[in-house]
């Protein structure tokens, strides 16, 4: 009998999950593509492996976000919202600390979440591993990013017609799917008929086309060096659909790193030689040494500086800077904890934070940025995406200087970013302008720098806010962006709930909160204080 189907709350999502087995450690399962739970367990092959797995673990799988049983997401989800995904998942099954397992388009998001939070995972075990959906100059394997963008546009007009069919051909058709993911089951009629239902419970045409878009946004070549924990990599050894030279590079690119090629021709991990390669999976897993809490991190560093605080100093006074600073510093400690952003260092003029998302940390940054325009400061700031060294609450390490010389080249007003930052939050609805590279003294090569642009972190769809607005609008969260125009255009909470595929009591905590940041007292009072003129488009069902 298969288990319990469980659902964690990651946001405003409900991502589906079960628990298996009550071995003595933890093992997450981040399935491929597109799963479905529940019937995952009418395959006999698919349910052998989960059983094979929780043979020796207490085995914990979901569906990602906007497949399976779990909720769809709006828009592009970038790797930030989706390791959350799976800390919820963690939190929801009573799990503090386990080994994660990442197969296909997983591995990098467990990839990422084994350098960002090594305190809670023990190992990391990667099944067809790679590092970037587009080509790169050490990484040659992958499409252009111009290959990809045509071949998706390429897709999305066909996908309707061949996605989990049978009797036809095309990318995401079964016979196509089979005969490059797992040939020693295309010959299969039961396989094939159960495999085609599989691809359409998984996700609808629809949703594979906004998957694809997001996994071509996936590039975490400068995360692998980051990982510090105990890591298998594992690649079939006559299997093709995977390039080998992917899985060498993730292999070679991550400390310690262990590479096996277990026997198989089948990319799909539940099909063919499964015991030979859970068997890889069981003697890494039960046979890796205790491991102790590591103090190297993964982490984006926040730089945020006012602007000359000198001349500032020098035209307040002494007593009249010195409120203002600390005026600045509560506003600063509200903003992190609102980004979950960590103080390291937090003066009346300067912030060090570490963040465990770099869309967060640009967000905060933003925010920062309109606390200290309400206040007549200038701030700048800087983010940067890399290895930190934890010890005693403070941070270290190179991402910490260089964040600091990123906020350096910043001018007034401005949020820059490095190359690396920006790779991480595709799909984060973030836009950036190009400033071009610049030198750092002392280090060979140029870094690539880019400037968030304000309107993508806190512009609102609808009507424009006043200028004495910006701080409100920058204060709301992504959700709430998406609530306040509806309740300006007079929209019920049920009519909001049906457009945005959330709960109407979801709807309530959200318009409760735009009143409690607005300070106003009602809906009326809300919509009023929004300058320009009402929309014409009608409310759902009118």
């Amino acid at each position: 009998m298969e288990p319990r189907t469980r659902y964690a709350r990651s946001g405003d999502l409900s991502i589906a999950y079960q628990v298996v087995g009550d071995g003595p450690v933890d093992l997450v399962h981040a399935p491929p593509f597109v799963s479905h739970l529940e019937h995952a367990w009418e395959e006999p092959g698919y349910a052998r492996y989960l059983r094979r797995l929780a043979g020796f673990s207490r085995l914990i799988v979901f569906d990602k976000r906007g497949t399976g049983l779990s909720d769809r997401a709006a828009g592009i989800a970038p790797l930030e919202e989706r390791m959350d995904d799976v800390r919820a998942v963690m939190d929801a099954a009573g799990s503090g600390r386990a080994v994660i397992l990442g197969v296909s388009e997983s591995a990098p998001l467990a990839a990422l979440f084994a350098a960002t939070y090594p305190e809670r995972t023990v190992a990391l075990v990667l099944l067809g591993a790679y590092a970037s959906e587009v080509r790169a100059p050490d990484y040659p394997w992958s499409q252009t990013a111009e290959e990809r963008a045509k071949d998706l546009d390429e897709l999305a007009a066909t996908i309707h017609e061949t996605w989990g069919a049978e009797g036809v051909s095309g990318e995401g058709a079964v016979a196509d799917v089979l005969a490059a993911m797992a040939p020693s089951a295309a010959g299969d009629p039961a396989f094939r008929a159960w495999f085609g239902a599989f691809l359409r419970l998984g996700a609808s045409p629809g949703a594979v086309i906004a998957l694809e878009r997001m996994n071509a946004a996936i590039d975490i070549r400068h995360v692998l060096p980051a990982i510090r924990v105990p890591t298998l990599v594992i690649h079939r050894a006559e299997e093709r659909h995977h390039r080998i030279e992917e899985s060498r590079y993730v292999a070679d690119r991550i400390p310690g790193a262990r590479l096996v090629r277990p026997p198989g021709v089948d990319y799909l991990q539940f099909v063919g030689e499964v015991d030979a390669l859970v068997d890889e999976i069981e003697a890494f897993v039960t046979g890796a040494p205790p491991i102790g809490l590591p103090d190297s991190v993964l982490a984006t560093v926040l730089v945020s500086e006012v602007t000359d605080q000198a001349g500032r100093a020098v035209a307040h006074g002494d007593l009249r800077w010195g409120d203002l600073q600390d005026r600045f510093r509560a506003a600063v400690a509200r903003e992190l904890g609102r980004f979950r952003g960590r103080p390291r260092d937090l003066t009346g003029d300067q912030v060090v934070a570490t963040f465990d998302g770099p869309a967060r940390a640009i967000r905060c940054a933003e925010a920062i940025g309109a606390a200290g325009r309400a206040l007549g400061l200038t701030t700048r700031a800087g983010v940067h995406t890399g290895e930190c060294e934890i010890r005693g609450g403070q941070v270290g390490g190179v991402a910490v200087p260089l964040a600091a010389w990123v906020a350096g080249q910043a001018g007034p007003g401005e949020v820059l970013v490095s190359s690396t930052v920006k790779d991480l939050v595709a799909g984060a609805g973030l836009r950036f302008a190009d400033r071009g590279r610049r030198p750092l003294a002392g280090a060979a090569g140029e870094w690539r720098l880019f400037a968030a642009l304000p309107e993508a972190v806190g512009a609102v769809a609808g009507p424009p806010l006043p200028a004495s607005g910006a701080a409100f609008t920058t204060a709301l969260t992504r959700r709430e962006r998406e609530v306040l125009p509806l309740v300006v255009q007079g929209w019920s909470n049920r009519q909001i709930a049906d457009a945005l595929s959330i709960g109407e009591r979801t709807v309530e905590s959200h318009v409760a909160n735009l009143l409690a940041k607005s300070g106003l007292g009602n809906r009326a009072q809300l919509a009023a204080a929004i300058a320009g003129p009402p929309s014409n488009a009608p409310p759902p069902g009118i």
